[in-house]
């Protein structure tokens, strides 16, 4: 059996407190002789305004688990980084940190290595459904999304806004539904942030279907499903889909489309054929 490479007590919310503040060095100026290196308990409530008393009971594992925002305030006087901030929240309340609009990482050039590399449709979405990355199947099979505005590359707004979309859904009101009670959880997961409200409003303003199915308040949990294509040329195929979280790009999901029969990998490659063929024609 392999050893923890861990002491136990860091597996608790006061060990991992204790062990953070021991790392930290007091201010120049600060007085006293000191026993142990890091800071001390009351300038760590200090930093984080809260009571020393109350600090203590966390150290102790007394006094029920803390808010966000005490979490969020021992985050910074512990100068913690975004591992470090994510351990404190699961050690503290069980869960990860809620993340927030501007939190979103960016794309990097590995992410999109990744995308390009996978042979079928992929994309890269934020917590309210923005498509941020693709790779070239995905532009040619799902829609070309490097031809429309940013704004445009929402996944719900093509959904329950582009009629062509809606067409080549024969499942369009089970994949709509599906959809929603997804984003519903995603944005509670990620902390409904104004862009989220926003969002909701637009749709609720501009789509009779949006405002019926937002109104029944689905939410599942994992996003993984099949969809159905019916396309003009190839007929109908089916991709399963699912979800995965970028681990180091917090807020990024990337969505995997795969065929899900040998029959359905064989519609989508005449498809990728026959628009490769039109434009070598062009």
């Amino acid at each position: 059996m392999t050893a923890n490479p861990l002491p136990a007590p860091a597996f608790t919310l006061g060990g991992f407190l204790r062990d953070r503040r021991g790392r930290l060095a007091p201010a120049p100026n600060a007085a006293g002789r000191r026993r142990t290196p890091g800071l001390r308990r009351e300038e760590v409530a200090t930093r984080a305004g809260v009571s020393v008393t109350w600090y203590t009971w966390l150290e102790q594992g007394r006094g029920g688990p803390p808010s966000d925002e005490v979490l969020e305030r021992l985050a910074r006087a512990l100068e913690l980084d975004a591992t470090g901030r994510e351990i404190l929240f699961l050690l503290g309340q069980q869960r990860p940190p809620p993340l927030s609009p501007a939190s979103v990482a960016a794309v990097t050039p590995a992410l999109q290595r990744v995308l390009d590399a996978y042979p079928n449709p992929a994309i890269v979405k934020t917590p309210t459904w923005d498509v941020v990355a693709w790779n070239d199947v995905a532009n040619r099979v799902l829609g070309d999304y490097a031809a429309i505005p940013a704004s445009e590359r929402n996944v719900l707004r093509r959904m329950f806004g582009y009629p062509a979309i809606r067409a080549a859904l024969p499942h369009w009101e089970a994949d709509a539904r599906f959809a929603l009670a997804v984003f519903r959880m995603d944005i509670a997961r990620a902390g409904v942030s104004a862009d989220a409200l926003a969002l909701a409003a637009e749709l609720q303003a501009t789509s009779a279907d949006f405002r019926r199915l937002w109104a029944e308040n689905d939410v599942l949990t994992h996003w993984v499903g099949r969809k159905l294509f019916d396309h003009p040329v190839v007929g109908p195929f089916t991709l399963e889909t699912s979800a995965y979280s970028v681990d180091g790009a917090e807020g990024l999901t990337m969505v995997l489309f795969t065929p899900l029969t040998p029959a359905d990998a064989a519609a989508m490659g005449r498809l990728l054929a026959d628009e490769a063929a039109a434009v070598a024609s062009a």
